[in-house]
């Protein structure tokens, strides 16, 4: 086994949710596959906050046999640490260890630390950041990070099985730098969690303003702009919009972009088996109404015909939160509310409105 230990620019210089630097570790781990019980792990890279400066330390299994001392000499490394950030470690690297532990019959676990997996905190949030895929490498040209290092972990098997052929020193440092950027890495990807604590933060309002926009027909119509801002800072912005709504954030403000709906709309009643449809009148009425409408000018209600026309001006919500419900037709996902000047002025409506907003965008395919 060859251990490798050097100082390493890893800016991060704050305490993680509460645990001082000391008591942090970064780690990640490669393999020579992704089966647990046929593959095995040749590297194991930490870095760790010592002596006030940030190190990196790897284990390199330079032959299989050496499994079993990089997997001790880990988990020996690993007393005192208090919290265990990695990316897709809970899914993968974690569970590789413990297995690869069980095959050589080592008792080492992770029951005494605190897990954070930095992949998990960002899944929730893929499709509202627009990410072409969840790897690490693709969250750092989303903060616009570029690294050196050319290759993915599993092109590296093969240069990893020709290393221990060749024994070759280009190779050793193909390895070694793949590990250390994938670490390094991490410090830079962490703005990245800002992201779902900005989603997540109440928000509050700065300005409201009534606009008017025009439609691919010259047609006029009513739109709000609010801008609204929160504590937590973006390290770059994004957009985001669907047909009734966008948005712009950039730093700590949210701008959204409100169609309003100036018109006739349809309040649907739920209980439709005790009215009428008003053939003519193009609306229902309860029966005890209805009874005295000419049977020829009234049938039935069904769901989709149980329905009185109102005019004004409406807000669309992404949910049926608020009530009354009204829809265009009724089979719209898209419901709205009576739009009320002083809605957005109550903080609480504000931040559900945002909160259905963006998860109504995330569920979009």
């Amino acid at each position: 086994m060859i251990t490798l230990k050097q100082p390493v620019d890893f800016p991060m210089n704050r305490t993680w949710k509460g645990c001082p630097k000391e008591q942090l570790m970064f780690f990640d781990i490669e393999t020579t596959g992704f089966s647990r019980e046929h593959s095995m792990v040749y590297l194991i890279g930490c870095i760790f906050y010592r002596e006030n400066s940030w190190q990196l330390i790897q284990w390199f299994a330079d032959s299989p046999q050496a499994e079993p001392e990089l997997l001790t000499a880990f988990f020996r490394f690993l007393k005192g640490c208090h919290t265990l950030v990695h990316f897709n470690g809970d899914s993968f690297d974690i569970p590789f260890l413990l297995k690869r532990c069980q095959i050589h019959g080592l008792s080492w676990n992770f029951s005494s630390i605190q897990s954070f997996d930095i992949y998990k905190q960002i899944r929730p949030y893929r499709n509202l950041l627009g990410l072409s895929s969840l790897k690490q490498k693709s969250i750092e040209q989303f903060l616009g990070i570029f690294r050196e290092d050319r290759y993915n972990g599993g092109q590296l098997i093969e240069i990893y099985q020709d290393y221990l052929v060749s024994r070759e020193d280009w190779l050793f440092n193909l390895l070694i730098l793949h590990n250390q950027e994938d670490l390094t890495g991490m410090s830079k990807i962490l703005p990245i969690l800002n992201y779902p604590d900005f989603f997540t933060k109440k928000f509050h309002l700065k300005e409201e303003t009534s606009l008017s926009r025009t439609d691919v027909f010259g047609n006029a119509y009513p739109c709000l702009k609010l801008v609204c801002q929160n504590d937590i800072a973006l390290p770059s912005g994004f957009s985001l919009s669907c047909s009734l709504a966008a948005a712009e954030a950039a730093k700590d403000c949210l701008t959204l972009w409100i169609d309003l709906y100036q018109g006739e709309i349809k309040y649907f009643y739920p209980d439709y088996k005790n009215y009428y449809y008003l053939i003519y009148e193009d609306q229902a009425v309860h029966k005890s109404i209805g009874e005295y409408v000419d049977k020829s000018a009234r049938k039935k209600a069904t769901a989709k015909t149980c329905y009185c026309r109102r005019n004004g001006c409406w807000l669309p919500q992404f949910t049926s939160r608020w009530k009354p419900v009204l829809k265009k037709d009724y089979s719209d996902k898209i419901t709205y509310i009576p739009f009320e000047e002083d809605f957005f002025q109550k903080e609480d409506n504000l931040n559900l409105y945002i909160q259905d907003f963006f998860q109504y965008l995330n569920r979009l395919p």
